[in-house]
């Protein structure tokens, strides 16, 4: 077996740059697995919901994937989320059926740049996936992200 003395600094040198390379290409591939997981479970969860619910979250869905391509789907809480790089939700829909109300909600969390004085709000009742909507909410992911 070969020891560090058998090869030269450059050697060395060449074999760390070629291992953290390798480290490198390993975390990106860990990284993309992760992601493109985390959407599959975003996109299994809208998919369990009921057939009032399922078209407003797959609204939600299309608006950050058009508006805020830098959110990441995720779930969060089992329900679908979309999250910073941090890894921390920014937004996320909350199906009425969960918690057994009258409606669904949209929500933001404090990473969302919804700012407005010293009051606005933080979450919205949404019934149905119309074109009205979806330009509020589509306006909502914009600020939300920083856009």
């Amino acid at each position: 077996m070969a020891t560090d003395q058998d090869f030269s600094k450059e050697e060395r040198a060449a074999m760390k740059q070629r291992a953290a390379e390798l480290r490198a290409e390993a975390k990106a591939q860990k990284s993309a697995d992760k992601a493109a997981a985390d959407e599959r479970n975003a996109l299994d969860a809208i998919a369990d919901m009921t057939d009032v619910e399922r078209p407003i979250a797959q609204m939600l869905h299309s608006v950050v994937a058009e508006h805020a391509p830098g959110l990441k789907p995720k779930t969060w809480y089992g329900f679908p989320a979309y999250a910073k790089e941090d890894g921390k939700a920014v937004v996320f829909f909350q199906p009425g059926k969960k918690f057994g109300t009258r409606y669904s909600t949209i929500g933001f969390q404090d990473g969302a740049q919804l700012d407005d004085g010293t009051l606005w709000p933080t979450s919205y009742a949404v019934v149905a996936a119309d074109d009205e909507t979806r330009a509020a909410v589509a306006a909502l992911v914009r600020r939300a992200a920083g856009l």
